[in-house]
């Protein structure tokens, strides 16, 4: 469908390929890859014609059309959702008006038995398979269903486009594309403005899409529910692996310790060549073999060895200062900017050392309640507390408007840095990947990968002991996330985490808030148990609308519970474990409140005067005592839903 014939792209003295070739078959599932400056958008550019190679070429079969999605696009603003998404099917309204005068033209004449009259039959007919081909009969059903899989309420459809945000203005350019039904599709980071759902829906739609994808993505999870075929591109070299990305990296290290071997074994030889060429090259009766070893040693193709980015995040979150156990209450909280309610009856409370994430669809509210609990915002209803001893860092999801575009890497941490931290700002910034002239370039040149991992590195000037961190992966890489998500894991603080990156969710976090429908929901467990759960949820959600015989969620899951996964069962085992500990921690926690409240019965009883302290304590306990009790509910209620779905 698509061929890429011995393709090299040069930059003055820099090649960044060299010779590389590559055939795109149709419904191919591919997986673009490699480290930063590969060349990866560059290649996607070269195949759309955006680019031009310095020699080779790119070769599409006739019929073979494109729908590329760059990171930054222009988007419109001149109309409303739906009438732009609309737009996609410009070429079928084309057909259609063909359709129309092919048909009147046919119905005007009457030589039935004529080559004209033949030849626009065989029009008509194309036309109109092109038209059934390209959605012409179910348009309006497929923006829908398009523009809702996206996440987009039917109450958006009628907005202007100029009212939506950059993020969901990419959304709507990716539903036209999805809509025009190209061969092809090009996408460059296409999860960068979803939340989970959305990215769910997209990765059913591609696969079974009929036609071939070539995506690139820092989403793992992304890269292996979709993609089949990984293509790396490497040194200026093309590697192509026809499995998806987890078993790639397995095999992608294999090669490089078989190239390494090669390589050592080559340096070797070459090596005793050369000591042979130099112990003999004035010795007349070697003379001969002194000659063939040289041009020996001429013909050999040298072998390269895979570069390997050896630099590495050393992260390590400074040791958290105690707080109190109850680090924020959140006590029916909701929030609206003037006549649009975002969210309301958020009831929860955080405890000392929680990990928890924040989900849900763009707009309703976790950024809202993140910001709330930093104090930048107040809740309209309800109320929130911050526990004693509580010191909030906050990283946040629009790093461009934080940091001033004209300060260098340096600066930006030295402007905040107090006392003898100040001295060590140059290690931060090498553990952050920041080193030599690095540190001197202006925040404003930075990649959005480097900036993020400078908003970091200020998080570690001072020890917090609660991390609020919105959406800290969006543009690093895999190995950056990966380094990122194992110092969390060790950090000894409270972390409340908005992401909707599932494979850093997983395993960091034990306990997910998702915001939907203008309210909030707990779900006790990881991030593909809460998957699991939603998606039984809506299956029962969808079974009420119906109006069919109610299931229980338990029989729901019952027919998929025999074909789950090893990841899946291995999720639900630690899951369980997790469950039965909480439910065993509290019930500790309340027999040493019970005794405490015994003790100070008897204190009190026989006490001769009022003590207004012992009173104060006697309430604290008698308050501890009521919120562990509603905790204990809950954790054995979902302890024992838990145990009978997958019993």
């Amino acid at each position: 469908m698509i061929s890429l014939d011995n393709l090299t792209i040069s930059y003055g003295g820099w090649t960044l390929f060299d010779d590389i070739s590559l055939l795109i078959n149709p419904k191919d599932r591919i997986g673009l890859v490699g480290k930063n400056g590969a060349g990866k958008t560059t290649l996607l550019r070269t195949i759309v014609g955006e680019q031009q190679p310095t020699s080779g070429a790119v070769t599409l079969n006739g019929e073979c059309s494109i729908g590329y999605l760059p990171q930054q696009m222009r988007v419109a603003d001149t109309t409303t959702l739906v009438d732009e998404t609309a737009k996609a099917f410009d070429e079928v309204l084309r057909i259609e008006a063909e359709i129309e005068r092919l048909t009147a033209a046919i119905a005007e004449r009457t030589d039935y038995c004529s080559a004209e009259y033949e030849e626009l039959l065989h029009r008509l007919n194309d036309a109109n398979d092109r038209y059934r081909i390209l959605g012409g009969d179910t348009r309006e059903a497929d923006i829908e269903r398009t523009l809702l899989g996206l996440g987009f309420r039917r109450s958006d459809f009628t907005r202007s486009t100029s009212e939506f945000s950059g993020g969901w203005r990419m959304r709507i350019e990716l539903a036209k594309l999805l809509l025009r039904r190209p061969s092809i599709f090009l996408l460059d980071e296409p999860t960068n403005h979803l939340d989970i759902e959305s990215i769910q829906w997209l990765e059913d739609y591609l696969k079974s899409y009929n036609g071939a994808v070539l995506l690139i993505s820092h989403d793992r999870a992304f890269l292996d529910n979709v993609t089949t075929r990984t293509v790396e591109l490497s040194l200026g070299k093309i590697y192509d692996y026809k499995v998806p990305y987890s078993k790639f990296v397995e095999l992608r290290a294999e090669r490089r310790r078989q190239q390494l071997a090669a390589y050592q074994n080559q340096q070797r030889m070459i090596e005793k060549t050369e000591e042979f060429i130099e112990k003999f090259r004035y010795k007349p009766t070697k003379s001969n073999q002194v000659q063939s070893r040289i041009k020996q040693l001429e013909r050999i193709e040298r072998i390269e060895v895979d570069e390997e980015d050896l630099s590495r995040l050393n992260i390590k979150f400074p040791p958290a200062p105690r707080s109190g156990q109850i680090v924020a209450e959140i006590k029916g909280v909701g929030k609206s900017f003037g006549s649009k309610h975002v969210f309301s009856g958020a009831e929860f409370t955080i405890e000392r050392g929680a990990k928890i994430a924040l989900v849900g669809r763009n707009g309703e509210g976790k950024t809202t309640l993140a910001r709330m609990l930093t104090g930048e915002l107040s809740p309209t209803e309800g109320e929130i507390r911050i526990g004693a001893n509580v010191n909030i860092g906050y990283y946040a999801q629009n790093q461009d408007d934080l940091m001033d575009g004209e300060f260098t890497v340096f600066d930006t941490l030295d402007r905040v840095a107090v006392g003898d931290i100040r001295t060590r700002l140059r290690d931060i910034l090498g553990a952050f990947l920041f080193r030599g002239e690095d540190i001197d370039k202006k925040v404003k040149v930075l990649s959005g990968g480097e900036r993020s991992r400078l908003a970091m590195a200020r998080l570690m000037l001072e020890p917090y002991n609660l991390l609020i961190l919105d959406e800290p992966t969006n543009h690093m890489d895999m190995r950056s996330k990966d380094i990122l998500k194992n110092a969390l894991t060790k950090y000894d603080g409270t972390l409340v985490v908005v992401s909707h990156d599932r494979e850093f969710l997983d395993g960091l976090v034990d306990k997910v808030y998702e915001f939907r429908d203008g309210g909030v929901k707990e779900y006790l467990g990881g991030i593909y148990y809460f998957l699991e759960k939603r998606k039984i949820d809506s299956l029962s959600e969808i079974e009420r609308k119906n109006a069919t015989p109610a299931a229980s969620p338990a029989a729901a899951a019952a027919p998929s519970s025999g074909k789950l996964s090893y990841e899946q069962r291995k999720e639900q085992e630690k899951l369980l474990r997790r469950l039965r500990k909480a439910v065993e921690t509290i019930e500790s926690e309340l027999a040493e409140v019970e005794a405490q409240i015994k003790a100070m019965d008897e204190r009190l009883a026989a006490a001769n005067g009022y003590d207004a302290a012992d009173y104060a304590r006697y309430d604290e306990l008698k308050a501890r005592y009521d919120h562990l009790m509603h905790e204990w509910e809950k954790a054995s209620y979902e302890l024992e839903i838990t145990e009978s779905e997958w019993r």
